[in-house]
């Protein structure tokens, strides 16, 4: 006979809340010092002039301004380049 019960299956258990990630200042708005840009999940998109990124990859504003989004290329430890969205205020 066994000596431990069936453990059985638990199937409805994936009840979390979504993170809420995402961009949440578009181009062309104005933003004061402080302000959340743009919350992910790793480093998606980079902190470029006028922003700063926090511990969780958050994009933040690091002075009053615009935002913007550029195209550019980030080189990798390994040498291989690829293309990143960096996100500037001015």
């Amino acid at each position: 006979m066994s000596h431990v019960k069936a453990g059985g299956s638990s199937k409805n258990v994936h009840n979390n809340a979504g993170a809420r990630l995402g961009v949440k200042r578009w181009g062309g708005q104005k933003v004061s010092a402080g302000a959340v840009l743009v919350r992910q999940t790793g480093s998606t998109k980079i902190a470029g002039p006028g922003t700063y990124i926090s511990r969780n990859f958050t994009i933040h504003a690091a002075k009053d301004g615009i935002v913007g989004f550029k195209k550019v290329k980030k080189a990798k430890f390994t040498g291989h380049t690829v293309p990143r969205t960096q996100v500037v205020v001015e």
